[in-house]
């Protein structure tokens, strides 16, 4: 394996890591901002960058039981959110695929 280089975006809003300032993701990439995590308010994006995920793991949350593997910064392995990989109820399905980035351990970057 070669190197692993960040990606910077270029974007007016531009959402890090609240822990070394990694870009994560695009503003334009949220989803929703209807949702809540371990820390309090919480984002689902379409897409993130320069993150590394767990293992996948099948976990019970507030809307049923979902297949979800932790999301964690690629530079500092400060875990900061999820990626839901299945959703076993089908209200549900919209998520698979997407990602969960806490508020709390984010921050903007300019």
């Amino acid at each position: 394996m070669g190197l692993a280089y960040n990606v910077y975006l270029n974007s007016n809003r531009i959402y890090g890591c609240k822990n070394c300032k990694t870009h994560l993701s695009d503003h334009d990439d949220i989803v929703s901002r209807n949702f809540r995590g371990q820390h309090g308010k919480a984002y689902l994006f379409n897409s993130v960058v320069n993150i590394t995920l767990g293992e996948a793991a099948e976990r019970t949350m507030t809307t049923g039981r979902h297949v979800v593997r932790d999301v964690n910064c690629r530079q500092c392995k400060e875990t900061v959110g999820w990626k839901y990989d299945r959703a076993y109820e089908s209200s549900e399905k919209y998520k698979e695929g997407k990602f969960i980035l806490e508020a709390e351990l984010l921050c903007y970057v300019n």
